[in-house]
């Protein structure tokens, strides 16, 4: 790919500092590596490339050819908008929820309405932004100038693929991507008062010294009653559909399909009542019932339990609707326990009375008639001969509906109790807490939108990779995100709001789907605290991955952050600052990503893995890196070089961020590009600086005006960010030019009062 696709572009010789590289002029015809069915799967993710081609020596004096290539993300603003789309259903879902509470006395009865006044505010907000980023057209990326205007604060900034294909004469084609985007932060928001990492932690701090009016529950608990929630909803519709489905083959007299149905139900219902074993729902039970009005606690003697007998002839009773949460004096502490067996001993009700049909079944199709018959009771083998399908019917559907009446029991008295633990969390300190929640959607939207883009890209790439896809669903994939923000002023908070942003997409997994039609843009499921994203592939595609990912399975992803300022600010922060963020934040991500490293050595087949021992030696690398964190040396570009090769040795996904994905990052990917070219293609040793400076010159644009820079808010159609090729030559000596600025001010302060 390192030719000229079209045969049209010329060539010239830019003089860099007096010397001459070969290139080729801009191209904008796409890459395709694996032919052209996939590129309408390309085209969803990927818009207006522009395209270098380089020709550099090698170290036996041959060419090695270099390409170029710049896109924008169309999933800049198509995952925004996704996400926002989710979190407007799931606060409107939680709002009904607060509502449906019940009767409340009247301390508890105001702070909900009050809650609910915020919460749809919240909601009208968010719906607002989603018009207004709907009505966005042209660009398919934020630039830096952007960054600070609220109806674009979920969208990131500078979103873009910088990929570098070398074709060299000895060695195999090979392909370097890196995603490049500004940090995942709330920029319109401020940094006043720190970043998310901070911020969470007071209002942590805050909600532990609550006053009487709350109820405190830990963060772990009240994602758990999340989590329970999001259970319900999810299983009682599926086990409703399984037991219709086995009422289905019960009147089919179907014997095989009969038992599939009821192992389906069997699952999920034993998977329903698993959800409901946590303290959490019986503690919020009691919780809520003092909180209605004239609430009085006793436990009176443990009536007889009439579900004791698991005979099918004696099915649990259902529970009264209106009596789903216990009000005044008649609350039993013990009833909930009571409710909640009821849907086992319903289901093993079912269980045994399907064993019994079938068995008679068996018996009627092999005994003939003969003295076994005889055995048997008339009344229970007589009617089955007799009418066989409206029998089985007519002996199951009574237990199918006192399991789903039991069933609704659980769910009413569940939702109403974990909803008021969700209360509890909103009540504290309105409006800071939706506050927080929309500084930390914002984050996340920005780090996810990256996310989908470098995924779709990697998958894209390494389809035909056996071993990549399966890494992608043993272990799941490392996504390395190298930060060059500072320690200093706002670039601090701007990198806690990204530890954060970065750190929630472990609540992230991918699924690979079929695409049905043209659309084949990525789609958001689930909640908060859990997001599937659906990607959908064409059909010969999607016919060339394993069966494991063509069943649905869930395919995880592995986030981890290294950060290391390297600009001027940084000097004042190691000199007279802070970096205590950046060494924690590096220390806790190299724990992360070693993690990761054991279970791939444990979980990859061993003959896939030796040749990670024997060649890359993966475990000196990560020593080796381990060891620079521990450094705490001043700029330790070590530290940003050992995390990237250890990524692209795991097959993972590259990110460099900085603060507008701008200056420092076109630096940081162009010095890399060229550090790949020396180590791993023989660069010529004598043409590293010349390669570098050739990568880094605006004379490499086509001396494009200041009319044609997108980052100046002026764009054409074929011609995207031109950040990465930014001169900025006096990044080594920056810190020195700081420290004489410095002097030389200080001297004519001390001569002006002199």
């Amino acid at each position: 790919m390192g030719e000229i696709e079209d045969g049209e572009a010329d060539h010239i010789t830019t003089d860099v500092q007096g010397q001459k590289c070969t290139l080729v002029c801009e191209c904008t015809a796409p890459e395709s590596v694996n032919g052209k069915d996939n590129l309408p799967f390309l085209n969803a993710v990927l818009k207006n490339p522009v395209c270098k081609l380089y020709r550099f020596p090698t170290s036996d004096n041959k060419w090695m050819r270099i390409r170029e290539q710049m896109s924008e993300s169309i999933l800049s603003f198509h995952i925004p908008k996704e996400l926002i789309s989710l979190h407007i259903k799931e606060d409107l879902c939680r709002n009904q929820e607060l509502k449906e509470l019940g009767e409340l006395s009247p301390h508890w009865d105001n702070l909900r309405k009050n809650v609910l006044t915020h919460c749809d505010q919240m909601v009208n907000m968010y719906q607002d932004i989603l018009t207004e980023l709907s009505k966005e057209t042209g660009s398919s990326f934020k630039s830096s100038s952007s960054k600070g205007e609220k109806t674009l604060e979920f969208v990131p900034i500078n979103l873009h693929l910088q990929r570098m294909h070398v074709h060299s004469p000895h060695l195999k084609d090979a392909l370097y991507d890196v995603i490049t985007v500004g940090a995942p932060a709330a920029h319109f928001q401020g940094f006043k008062n720190g970043g998310l990492r901070k911020l969470l932690h007071r209002f942590e701090m805050e909600r532990r010294n609550t006053g009487y009016q709350f109820i405190y529950y830990s963060p772990e608990n009240t994602a758990k009653a999340k989590e329970v929630l999001s259970n319900i909803n999810q299983l009682q519709p599926l086990i409703a559909t399984h037991a219709d489905l086995l009422l289905n083959s019960a009147s089919q007299h179907s014997p095989d399909s009969l038992k599939n149905s009821l192992k389906m139900l069997s699952e999920k219902t034993e998977l329903f009542v698993h959800a409901f074993k946590d303290q959490l729902v019986r503690s919020a039970l009691l919780a809520l019932y003092t909180a209605r009005p004239g609430g009085v606690l006793k436990k009176p003697p443990s009536p007889k339990n009439s579900t004791e007998e698991s005979c099918p002839q004696d099915p649990p009773a259902p529970m009264r609707r209106q009596d789903s949460i216990p009000h005044h004096s008649d609350y039993d502490e013990e009833e909930w326990d009571r409710v909640w067996a009821n849907v086992g001993k319903s289901l093993n009700c079912i269980i045994a009375m399907v064993d019994r049909l079938i068995e008679r079944d068996g018996s009627n199709e092999g005994g003939g008639g003969g003295s076994q018959d005889g055995e048997k009771d008339p009344s229970l083998v007589d009617p089955i001969i007799t009418h066989p399908r409206e029998d089985w019917y007519e002996q199951l559907y009574p237990l199918i509906r006192t399991l789903k009446d039991c069933m609704g029991e659980v769910v009413s008295r569940a939702k109403q109790s974990l909803t008021f633990v969700l209360l509890q969390e909103l009540a504290h300190s309105l409006p800071q807490g939706l506050m927080l929640t929309l500084r930390r959607d914002i984050v996340f939207s920005q780090a996810l939108a990256g996310l989908v883009c470098g995924f779709i890209i990697k998958l894209h790439t390494s389809l035909h990779d056996p071993g990549f896809l399966q890494q992608l669903h043993t272990v799941g994939l490392i996504v390395q995100y190298e930060g060059l923000l500072s320690t200093y002023s706002d670039e601090i908070g701007m990198l806690e709001d990204m530890a954060v942003g970065i750190s929630d997409l472990k609540k992230v997994a991918f699924k690979i789907i079929e695409a049905k039609s043209n659309d084949v843009l990525p789609v958001i499921t689930g909640r908060r605290e859990h997001y599937v994203v659906e990607v959908k592939l064409p059909a010969r595609m999607f016919e060339a991955l394993p069966l494991q990912i063509k069943e649905g399975q869930l395919l995880h992803v592995y986030p981890v952050l290294f950060n290391v300022g390297i600009n001027e600010q940084q000097t004042l922060a190691e000199r007279f600052g802070d970096v205590s963020l950046q060494e924690s934040i590096n220390q806790e991500n190299f724990e992360l990503l070693k993690e990761y490293y054991t279970a791939f050595m444990e979980k990859m087949p061993p003959d896939y893995t030796s040749h990670f021992q024997e060649q890359n030696d993966l475990k000196g690398l990560l020593e080796n890196l381990h060891q620079n964190i521990q450094a705490k040396k001043r700029k330790n570009v070590e530290i940003m070089w050992l995390a990237a090769t250890i990524c692209r040795k795991l097959n993972g996904i590259r990110f460099t961020c900085c603060k507008s994905a701008k200056d420092r990052t076109s630096m940081s990917v162009t010095l890399e590009q060229c550090s790949i070219l020396r180590d791993e293609h023989q660069l010529h040793k004598d043409f590293f600086i010349r390669a570098l400076d050739c990568m880094r010159s605006r004379q490499t644009q086509g001396a494009l005006s200041e009319s044609d820079d997108p980052e100046t808010g002026c764009l054409t159609d074929n011609k995207p960010t031109s950040r990465h090729f930014y001169p900025v030559a006096l990044l080594l000596v920056s810190s020195h030019l700081l420290v004489v600025w410095l002097i030389l001010s200080l001297a004519l302060l001390l001569a002006k009062y002199q």
